[in-house]
């Protein structure tokens, strides 16, 4: 099977769920459709019905519809744009809003009934999957309002650790070796991590990303531990991972910084070509994958 199969076979599956929840909780006098715009309404008050159609896709005449009869029933009011006569700004009266929070308690319990009969682990892997579908749709459309490159603190080695184990296996082949290599370098940055900082990528509280600065001598430092969850890429979390790492070598008064690469991580060789980096050594590694790499060392030169 595949993907496209499995993504239709998922869909098909989960809109069955999703009809049965809808059919518990969002029944008369106010489907799903019409939970929705009211919901849409509570949370960007002053929206306009143009705003509520790109956002939810509602055809426009049933939405007029609706907005009427919410209106004709006191559950919204209606003012008129002093910009434009057309448009109106909408917000729920002080019945609107009950409605709304009568809504969010329906669906509340709807919800707990669905899950009451599952683990507390099977809903915590439930909500990450949940979390984690709903990330790879909106990256690209929204902000990354909720990201922040953080030092590391207490468990977050061992995190960083299991990433790369994980996207240099899955991505690259890379054997257990390589992970032991990571493993090793992460234990001895812990026992003397002096000159060095390690830090985290976070997107929604989720560790997405790393990098480090270790000290090779009074003058030079050492960039590692540079990885990112492939499907985090394109976003900036890579520019700002590098940049917190260079301003730190800035600031505590490095005159070099040099990295070692694989030659096939095409995507960070651009961004050590964009940071001005240049390739100074190549050596063969017959170790990570079981045939041929060709580690590479890149330098900077700080100002």
């Amino acid at each position: 099977m595949n993907h496209v199969e499995k993504i239709r076979k998922f869909n098909r599956h989960y809109a069955n769920v999703l009809g049965k929840i809808d059919q518990e909780i969002y029944n008369h006098p106010f489907p799903l459709t019409e939970a929705r715009i009211i919901t849409e309404i509570n949370e960007n008050e002053g929206c306009t019905a143009t705003d509520i159609i790109e956002k939810l896709g509602i055809d426009r005449g049933y939405l007029s519809r609706i907005i009427q009869r919410f209106d004709d029933e006191n559950i919204i009011s209606k003012i008129q744009s002093a910009e434009d006569k057309r448009q109106y700004s909408l917000r729920l009266t002080a019945k609107g809003n009950e409605i709304y929070n009568k809504l969010v308690d329906d669906a509340n319990i709807g919800v707990e009934n669905m899950i009451q009969n599952l683990s507390t682990s099977e809903v915590k892997e439930l909500v990450k999957s949940m979390e984690t579908i709903e990330a790879i749709f909106s990256l690209n459309r929204t902000s990354l309002t909720e990201l922040s490159i953080r030092p590391f603190k207490p468990g977050d080695v061992g995190y960083v650790a299991y990433i790369h184990g994980k996207i240099y296996s899955t991505t690259y082949q890379f054997g257990r070796v390589f992970e032991y290599y990571v493993m090793k370098g992460l234990s001895e940055f812990l026992l003397n991590p002096s000159g060095g900082e390690l830090w985290v990528a976070e997107v929604n509280g989720e560790i997405v990303g790393s990098i480090a600065i270790t000290k090779s001598n009074e003058s030079v430092a050492q960039l590692r531990w540079f990885v990112l969850d492939e499907k985090y890429q394109g976003l900036g979390i890579g520019k700002k991972l590098i940049e917190t790492a260079l301003n730190f070598c800035n600031e505590n008064q490095f005159e070099n910084v040099f990295l070692w690469t694989v030659s096939t991580l095409e995507t960070a060789r651009y961004l050590y070509k964009k940071y001005n980096f240049t390739l100074t050594e190549e050596k063969p590694n017959f170790e990570w994958t079981g045939s041929k790499l060709i580690e590479e060392r890149w330098d900077l030169v700080l100002s």
